[in-house]
């Protein structure tokens, strides 16, 4: 199973970071050591001063595709989950700064939160989700405000690479990005349904 991440999929967001939206989708790995177990706390790092949520929508691939065509990319998913992007914002920096590869802020133990319930969902394009930091939102947005589709996303990734069954799409974050601190709690609602909530230590 890998994790599948896309960059800079909401104008907005795209904005906010100082970067012009891409002309395709963009992505990056992180591997299944990521996976933040169900139920735990996430614990910031003692290498980063700067650890940043971003919640995403989640896809979870239901079969094996290569070379999949954007018609019938909705079949390989039915179901919809939410999760958060934990990223070290401040080694990302550097990295890009220094024109290295930034794996290391992405990719590192537990920097994947995955809701612990995924939904099946008939209206793909109409989904609002929200984050919300020790009660008050923090993101917000709809997936209509993706710029690439969950089809087009899918179509794009498996010219790349294959997809397997139980592989995990986070699909891009919205604007709004901030630090979290020792304290928070964050909890990810998806068309108001409350999919995680999690304690940062």
């Amino acid at each position: 199973m890998k994790i599948i991440c896309i960059g800079r999929n909401y104008l907005a967001h795209a904005k906010e970071m100082g970067k012009e939206p891409p002309k395709k989708p963009i992505f990056f790995l992180k591997p299944d050591s990521a996976i933040l177990p169900k139920r735990n706390p996430f614990f910031i790092p003692d290498f980063s001063n700067e650890i940043h949520y971003e919640i995403e929508l989640i896809i979870k691939i239901n079969r094996l595709g290569k070379h999949i065509d954007p018609s019938f990319a909705s079949k390989y998913f039915n179901e919809i989950g939410l999760g958060i992007d934990f990223t070290a914002r401040d080694l990302q920096k550097e990295c890009k700064e220094n024109g290295l590869p930034w794996e290391m802020a992405k990719a590192f133990d537990q920097s994947a939160l995955i809701s612990e319930k995924f939904l099946n969902i008939n209206d793909l394009e109409n989904l609002d989700f929200e984050l919300k930091k020790n009660g008050k939102t923090v993101q917000k947005s709809n997936a209509k405000n993706m710029i690439f589709s969950f089809n087009d996303i899918i179509h794009h990734v498996s010219q790349f690479m294959t997809l397997k069954i139980g592989d995990l799409i986070f699909t891009g974050t919205p604007s709004g990005v901030g630090p979290v601190t020792i304290g928070d709690v964050l909890e990810g609602y998806l068309n108001d349904k409350r999919m995680f909530k999690v304690n940062v230590k």
